[in-house]
């Protein structure tokens, strides 16, 4: 039986015979310039359907909303005026001073505070008494309105929800660790969406509730939408990976703000990413799912992010649902002992 919760490599947990390197995105988002040129190579390469009618939300300027079924990347733009800058500052810098009360510059190997703090928000800065160059450092004059944007995408979790409770075995895992849909396999029970923590994974429409024969009745024409009433999410471009190519939405990005590689290697860029913000006096700077002691093990996507998880529309401590599956069983266990030795007393004492 596979692991259900903890550091494990999740490619040979799903007893791959050929393991390869665990593959991963680490998205950056303070140089994200909001593009979306990720949403598209996505929806190009693997050939998604456009989401609605492409209305500009009213709550920001985008048109997609979230990740779902036909949108595997997903640019977040969220406001912020200076108050709420201020606030985020604070909180990062209550995260670096959790024992370490200096901010300095980085190192080769910065070291993380994974055992230190709840959720998988892990700011890593080296220590404050690493010599002259740790004098604290004066953060800079706060902004008095900031756009954070942030392409967001699915975890690839260590332990994955969805995958563990699929009941048809359309979801599996790949020798490069990440986690794939298999669309004709999927039976459209839904039981995955429930299962992800992050809220990824979704079955596709069409948009609408017409009959199929009135398909094209909105405005905009809108084209056959296949696959639906199945489960849908980012494969990490499996397709590609066998081929030893670079994801589309990576291969695009013009910044570099997602970066795509080993993952182990991709936690080490984080982390003297981190540091690097950290030196300026960037104290809001924090990671995202590189804490392998978190409720999913970790996620092969991390994240460095400026706010708080939830600002971003992230869960701050994400779990997995079959974590608990050894301390239920045992409880179970406990019941069942319990009742059966009810009903031998039970017997037992009507025999007198």
């Amino acid at each position: 039986m596979p692991q259900l919760a903890g550091p494990t490599d999740p490619a040979a947990d799903a007893r791959w015979p050929d393991v390869k390197p665990r593959k991963g995105f680490f998205t950056d988002t303070s140089i994200c310039i909001g593009c979306k040129a990720c949403e598209v190579a996505c929806k190009e390469w693997n050939h998604n359907p456009r989401d609605g009618d492409l209305d500009l939300l009213e709550s920001s300027y985008d048109n997609t909303g979230a990740l779902g079924a036909s949108t595997w990347r997903h640019v977040a733009f969220i406001e912020q005026g200076a108050e709420r800058i201020s606030e985020a500052r604070a909180t990062g810098r209550a995260l670096v001073d959790l024992g370490m009360p200096g901010v300095g510059p980085p190192v080769p190997a910065a070291r993380s505070l994974a055992g230190s703090m709840p959720a998988d928000t892990m700011p890593t800065v080296p220590p404050a008494s690493a010599g002259p160059a740790a004098e604290p450092t004066t953060p800079p004059d706060t902004d008095e309105f900031r756009w954070l944007m942030s392409s967001d995408v699915c975890k690839h979790c260590t332990h994955a929800g969805c995958l563990d409770v699929c009941p048809t075995g359309a979801l599996f895992r790949t020798e490069f660790g990440t986690v794939v849909v298999q669309a004709d396999v999927c039976n459209g029970c839904g039981t995955c969406v429930a299962g992800c923590p992050f809220g990824v994974v979704e079955r596709r429409t069409d948009g609408t509730a017409a009959p199929k024969t009135k398909r094209g009745e909105r405005k905009g024409e809108q084209p056959e939408v296949q696959d639906v009433g199945v489960a849908h999410k980012c494969t990490l471009c499996y397709d590609r990976l066998i081929d030893d190519e670079t994801p589309a939405c990576a291969k695009t990005c013009p910044t570099t703000s997602i970066k795509f590689g080993d993952h182990e290697d991709m936690v080490s860029v984080a982390k003297e990413r981190v540091a690097e913000l950290h030196a300026q006096g960037r104290t809001e700077a924090r990671l995202y799912g590189a804490n392998e002691l978190d409720g999913v093990g970790g996620t092969g996507s991390v994240f460095l992010l400026l706010d708080e998880p939830e600002v971003y529309g992230l869960p701050p401590d994400p779990r997995v649902p079959t974590a608990d599956l050894p301390r239920m069983f045992r409880h179970a266990g406990l019941a069942a002992a319990g009742m059966a030795a009810a009903a031998v007393l039970s017997f037992l004492g009507g025999r007198r």
